[in-house]
């Protein structure tokens, strides 16, 4: 018998081989076609109550529920230690009598019905549910767009809720006896998930369009670009178009800046029928501008745009410690500093980032005060002209106006970054260049007040102690909803045309 030679044995070892590493190939592509086959929880396509996902997801569920632990009393952001100016800006509208720091998710739904600024509201709209519940895809298909944004939120919206979603009203509780009342119902998961695929998705449909407006399409955002347009539904700068039967709309015409929303807004403001701005000063009779929670925007043109939402605020966790998870618990990513910061910061100790984090939100806290202080001055400086003119004296509507256009861009300047949540970490360049044109505006106003009122003898030394002592009085008074009927006086009467 012939001995095999050295080529032969080459042949059939690279044959062999070729086989093994085909079927390898072949196990893998099966397995990860297995992987990538598309999840079917059997659940209905528009599943809203977020106890459906209980059981098909219990690690993802525990962790939802950590959000009832967030804050477990309605703290007051016009506190004398938070925002004591508050009750002064907003003068008018019901802001200005509660406005909450903000709590977990699970409690978004509920807190909303029981703000005042709801419940002393008759003429409140259901627009206002439009990023707070699960339930408004449903409201929108029952009455269609053209009614769903402009029902009455007390006569129309809670009474068709109440049969719609009241059945599971008070199950969702913490350990604790902690219960949100319409936690089934408040931001959850078919906000953010395809109820069957659980692939992330938009839900709301002038989401949609308001990207659409930026030129893009939904269709082609990657996975990571999903991880943070989920969160855009809600956490963005929105109003009620008065042109589109009251639709929530982001101002994203010209662009994601504070200053490019500033210009579309004001280009809204010139159109017959337009929006003029959530309400009109008690105090200075000016249009104005309420900023929501504009967190998308400032992140959009930060230092950390490439990072998605999810990256911090939702870190992978491990649970059992095996199954890797994202975290739902939303909140400070201070909480979770090892997973959602080193995980690129590596070189940093913990230390040092909390330190960072904290310095740029205390530069960006002091700048927030100082303008707010400015901004409430300009109010009262407006108010005087108004009050000095109706008494006859030489103040020409055209200065008035001129003030009052001041004081309504001084606003919005420091109203944006003051109400995106991240205290300017998202974006500290951007949230300074706001607070600083918000200045510049205010104090231009007060300039301007002050030679037309000094023309027609004004002491404006007076004037100043007047506000001093009205700031005061509202910062004195103890119950916070009562806060803002000491901006108003005898000196500093209600000048509103409407």
């Amino acid at each position: 018998m012939k001995k095999m030679g050295s080529a032969n044995k080459k042949s059939i070892l690279l044959i062999v081989f070729s086989f093994l590493l085909m079927l390898a190939l072949v196990g893998c592509a099966n397995s990860q076609a297995q992987e990538e086959e598309p999840m079917n929880t059997g659940l209905d396509p528009n599943e809203w109550n977020n106890f459906a996902f209980k059981d098909l997801f219990p690690e993802h569920w525990e962790s939802y529920m950590k959000n009832m632990e967030n804050e477990k009393e309605v703290l007051p952001k016009n506190d004398p230690s938070i925002e004591p100016m508050l009750p002064i800006v907003w003068n008018g509208f019901g802001f200005a009598v509660e406005y909450n720091l903000t709590r977990g998710h699970t409690y978004a739904f509920e807190d909303q019905m029981n703000v005042r600024r709801i419940t002393e509201n008759p003429n409140a709209v259901s627009a206002c549910m439009s990023c707070k519940t699960t339930v408004f895809p449903a409201m929108l298909e029952e009455f269609g767009p053209e009614r769903a944004y402009a029902l009455n939120y007390h006569e129309e919206a809670m009474p068709w809720l109440e049969e719609f979603a009241g059945e599971d009203k008070g199950r969702m509780a913490d350990g604790f006896g902690n219960v949100a009342e319409w936690g089934h119902a408040s931001i959850g998961c078919s906000t953010c998930h395809d109820p069957v695929t659980m692939d992330l998705r938009v839900s709301l449909p002038h989401t949609t369009d308001a990207f659409e407006r930026l030129g893009f399409d939904l269709e082609n955002a990657t996975q990571h670009d999903m991880r943070s347009i989920v969160c855009a539904q809600c956490h963005v700068e929105y109003y009620f178009d008065p042109l589109n039967d009251l639709q929530t709309t982001f101002p994203w015409g010209y662009g994601l800046t504070f200053e490019d929303q500033w210009e579309y807004s004001e280009y809204q403001a010139s159109r017959e029928g337009g929006f003029q701005g959530e309400y009109v000063s008690t105090i200075s009779n000016t249009p104005i501008l309420k900023a929501q929670h504009p967190e998308y925007e400032l992140w959009s043109y930060g230092p950390h745009q490439t990072v998605s939402c999810a990256d911090c605020h939702m870190p992978y966790q491990r649970v059992d410690g095996k199954k890797k998870i994202s975290s739902h618990r939303w909140g400070s990513p201070m909480l979770t500093l090892e997973e959602s910061c080193r995980t690129c910061h590596g070189d940093k100790s913990p230390t040092y980032l909390e330190t960072r984090v904290k310095d740029i939100q205390e530069r960006h806290k002091e700048q927030l005060l100082r303008a707010q202080e400015i901004g409430a001055s300009a109010h009262y400086y407006v108010n005087r002209m108004i009050v000095r003119q109706r008494e006859g004296l030489a103040i020409s509507d055209e200065a008035i106006q001129e003030v009052q256009a001041l004081v309504r861009e001084g606003q919005w300047f420091w109203d944006m970054p003051a109400a995106e949540n991240s205290y300017g970490f998202h974006n500290p360049d951007g949230a300074m260049a706001s607070f600083t044109r918000s200045i510049d505006r205010s104090q231009q106003a007060i300039l301007v007040a002050t030679r037309a009122l000094m023309a027609v003898g004004e002491d404006i030394d007076e004037l100043e102690r007047q506000i001093e002592i009205t700031k005061q009085n509202v910062i004195n008074e103890s119950v916070n909803h009562e806060k803002h009927t000491h901006a108003i006086n005898e000196w500093f009467p209600n000048v509103r045309d409407n």
